[in-house]
């Protein structure tokens, strides 16, 4: 069976560092950046990328809708 990889891409200019999608995360791979976009925010980046199951749960509780998840099956 085919496992699925995920791949979460933020606009990093839209982002305004809220957070929400953090603890969101069942698998614990997004993360806010120390470094700031060009607003001053710190951005949400994926930390831990091998990790994602590409699920969506970030990208639904996003409340500006910066984050889009992509889905690949992978066989092992």
């Amino acid at each position: 069976m085919a496992k699925v990889r995920g791949a979460v891409v933020v606009n990093i200019e839209g982002c305004k560092g809220c957070g929400v999608c953090v603890p969101a995360c069942p698998t614990d791979v997004l993360k806010l950046n120390s470094q700031v976009n060009g607003k001053g925010y710190h951005y949400a980046y994926m930390e831990n990328p091998e990790a994602c199951t590409g699920c969506t749960n970030c990208a639904v509780v996003c409340p500006d809708g910066v984050i889009t998840v992509y889905r690949i099956k992978v066989t092992e």
